[in-house]
């Protein structure tokens, strides 16, 4: 079970997420908080694996909370949602200690991996998000860093293709179906993968796919 906290300064905005969240059976919704000073409080008393900061503005004082909250609950995995999703304010949100940031282009399902993701220890970014900072990345690359790289002995088959169809933008329901397996199996694949390659978000898993030539951009 996977206890979610949810903060969002609109009433109205908490019970659309609650009500996204509701119904599955892993995820259960401990708490729902409009405050950020009854957030902050409440947090110390009970404990979240995952809170959904839900931001309309990354100004200093909410870049300030994740801060707070990431001394007060280290083991808290905050994942931002907000439709502000320029490089600058997604840096400076990973700076501040959130691990996971979901921009306008996410929906329900992209909330649910984010939360399986999180939980299972790695970092976590949408589509939108995971292309924006790998701009910045290729932006800075050097020839000599596009060479092949040797961990990818490490993957099995199986694994490769994955990697190549999750690089490809399809998603685990997509890929699960092509392979005839479940979505959560798909998952175990990707979380698989990453620890082979010691890798920590989605971001780094692009950045090796692009390296050793399994996807194109």
């Amino acid at each position: 079970m996977i206890d979610i906290a949810i903060f969002d300064e609109h009433r109205l905005v908490l019970e659309g997420v609650s009500g996204l969240l509701s119904g599955i059976s892993d995820f259960r919704v401990v708490l729902s908080c409009d405050n950020r000073e009854v957030l902050v409080e409440k947090l110390k008393s009970i404990q979240i694996h995952v809170l959904i900061l839900n931001m309309h503005d990354i100004s200093v004082r909410n870049l300030n909370l994740i801060v707070q909250l990431n001394i007060s609950s280290p083991k808290l995995k905050i994942l931002i949602v907000s439709v502000i999703d320029n490089e600058e304010i997604v840096l400076k949100t990973i700076k501040a200690g959130a691990k996971g940031f979901l921009g306008k282009d996410a929906d329900r399902n992209s909330l649910m991996e984010a939360i399986y993701t999180l939980r299972n220890g790695h970092d976590y970014y949408s589509k939108s998000i995971t292309h924006l900072l790998l701009n910045r990345y290729i932006s800075g690359l050097k020839a000599d860093e596009l060479s092949q790289s040797a961990d990818l002995a490490n993957l099995s088959s199986r694994q490769v293709e994955i990697l190549k169809l999750w690089g490809e933008s399809q998603t685990n329901q997509e890929i699960a179906d092509r392979f005839f397996i479940s979505v959560r199996t798909v998952e175990s694949h990707k979380n698989h993968i990453m620890q082979k390659l010691n890798l920590k978000s989605t971001v780094d898993l692009v950045k090796f796919a692009i390296k050793n030539n399994i996807i194109e951009i």
